[in-house]
């Protein structure tokens, strides 16, 4: 029974995965969609995706909004009080979806912050920025411009 917890702002509701099947929606291309909900017409397109942060950015009939996504195990996790936050430095990232490297931002031996852009990783003709999970120092890129990867492959290597 896959349940999500979808918040826009300050708003949050819960959805069931079958309520998602049961939408009426169109793909139109990579990026944008046509949804009919209660003789309502919407034009979605997709702007950009954390997949880390389970985070979407959207234009819904030209509005942006934020959507963030909580499924079930997030859910459970929270309900029992724990984080799924790590207060260890990530020492290797890696692809979270096969794609194209289009650019390298940060350089060997440079200082990052958390939430600092690291590379820009192109997958379903849709960019999307790496970010430092934590503050840290970039020791190795294992990749070039134009490269592609696959899911999981090493990508940087931190300290």
């Amino acid at each position: 029974m896959n349940k999500y917890a979808v918040s826009v702002g300050e708003a949050s509701f819960e959805l069931m995965a079958k309520e998602i099947e049961a939408l009426d929606i169109i793909q139109q291309s990579p990026t944008q969609f046509h949804l009919l909900d209660k003789q309502k017409s919407y034009q979605i397109e997709v702007l950009h995706i954390d997949l880390t942060h389970k985070l979407l950015q959207l234009s819904i009939n030209g509005n942006p909004y934020e959507l963030a996504i909580k499924d079930e195990v997030d859910l459970l996790v929270k309900k029992l009080g724990f984080s799924t936050t790590s207060s260890q430095k990530q020492k290797f990232i890696h692809a979270p979806m096969p794609g194209l490297i289009l650019d390298i931002i940060a350089q060997p031996g440079a200082e990052v912050q958390k939430g600092d852009p690291l590379l820009i990783l192109e997958a379903m003709k849709m960019e999307n920025i790496l970010k430092a999970e934590g503050d840290g120092v970039v020791k190795l890129i294992e990749v070039e411009k134009g490269a592609a990867v696959e899911k999981g492959q090493l990508l940087i290597e931190m300290e």
